[in-house]
């Protein structure tokens, strides 16, 4: 096969074609016409596996036969038939989307009705990064238990960026946090980065992973693990939720007797 043609099978194979269904469809064009037996041969296959792939190309519009067995004869329609069996592949592609968001409402339901938690394992530094992503789709306030010198530590330079965007957002967030400098100075950026605080005493409660609740997930961000966790469960959401409230009230009458830290410079 020469360069050109080598080019053109490629070309082919990118439009859904099999090897041996390009060869089979080059060399009919190279003949014009001909038999089952000429065009295999040609094409370099047994007669056998000629007639299947002749019938595939038939079925896919982009060959024609004349005659009757055994005397038929292949011919290649003209090269718009390939313009056109594309159109009929993407038409037969977004009638095929169709049904499927069609479907989405009863696999949803399908679903719902397994009443049971989702539970997903992100790992090493992307993971976590997968999971802090996923608070950006939240439809409320954010609550969390957050160790700010671990997340900076765990991700450096992720963390400004990801504030940012998830203000702009419009996605606020409270979050309980150990009262080190690192943790004050980021307290600095409350208002534009839509975080409220409620400082806890470093010494008693310095915890390390960072545990965010928000719509019916829970996410988890193990910095010592290098793992997130996102639990997807409305009971276990909710249930999270109201226990936060209850350390929510009491961090912030501990932050009312926290001796102020010098800020990190």
């Amino acid at each position: 096969m020469n360069e050109s043609n080598k080019e053109l099978k490629l070309t082919l194979q990118s439009f859904e074609l099999s090897n041996k269904e390009a060869d089979v469809y080059i060399g009919l064009l190279e003949l014009g016409h001909g038999t089952v037996s000429q065009i295999s041969r040609k094409a370099g296959i047994n007669r056998t596996t000629g007639y299947d792939i002749l019938d595939t190309l038939f079925n896919k519009g982009l060959v024609n036969i004349s005659g009757k067995e055994p005397k038929s004869e292949y011919s290649v329609e003209p090269p718009e038939a390939i313009v056109k069996y594309l159109k009929n592949k993407i038409d037969d592609t977004n009638e095929q989307i169709k049904k499927a968001e069609l479907l989405i409402p009863q696999l949803r339901s399908v679903e719902a009705g397994q009443n049971r938690p989702k539970i997903k394992f992100y790992e090493g530094s992307d993971g976590l990064k997968h999971v802090y992503e996923d608070t950006l789709t939240s439809s409320e306030a954010i609550r969390a238990y957050a160790n700010v010198d671990d997340m900076h530590k765990g991700l450096p330079n992720y963390f400004p960026a990801y504030y940012k965007r998830r203000a702009e957002k419009g996605i606020a967030i409270r979050a309980i946090v150990p009262k080190t400098p690192t943790g004050e100075e980021r307290g600095t950026h409350n208002i534009e980065e839509k975080r409220e605080i409620a400082f806890v005493p470093p010494d008693k409660y310095y915890f390390s992973p960072e545990i965010n609740i928000y719509d019916n997930k829970v996410m988890i961000a193990s910095w010592k693990e290098k793992l997130g966790v996102i639990i997807e469960s409305a009971e276990i959401a909710d249930a999270m939720k109201k226990i936060y409230e209850l350390a929510w009230a009491e961090a912030k009458r501990l932050d009312k007797d926290i001796p102020k830290q010098p800020l990190a410079s």
